[in-house]
């Protein structure tokens, strides 16, 4: 069993800078970063493999957010630059159980943080 606890999340203005972290215990493999915000899907931000060999983010975060892991302290960050207010939700962190490519669905991840919540003032 793998349990996930994200941290780093707050409150900033507009083109601010934030760096989640999340941190793990047990075995990790493939991690992701998703967010949700109120009444809408749960979405992917990034995701990054074991050896950081492949690492994926969405569209709407290329260029501004990077992610990136420790593995000798089994934590996953999310560098989060020049923030706007539609990137304002609860972001979660999420692992797959086996080595895998990196999923863009929250249904190919089998273990969740609780989140942590971002939110940006215009």
């Amino acid at each position: 069993q793998v349990q996930l606890v994200e941290s780093g999340g707050g409150l900033v203005q507009t083109g601010g800078s934030l760096r989640l972290s999340c941190a793990a215990s047990g075995r990790t493999f493939t991690m992701g970063w998703f967010r949700q915000a109120p009444e809408k899907e749960r979405d992917f931000v990034a995701g990054i493999t074991l050896s950081a060999s492949s690492i994926e983010y969405a569209d709407s975060v290329k260029g501004r957010f990077t992610v990136s892991r420790d593995n000798a302290k089994n934590t996953m960050y999310l560098q989060m630059n020049n923030l706007k207010p539609e990137d304002t939700a609860i972001y979660y962190c999420a692992s797959r159980r086996y080595p895998s490519a990196v999923g863009r669905l929250p249904d190919e991840y089998d273990y969740w943080g609780h989140g942590t919540q971002i939110t940006i003032s215009s």
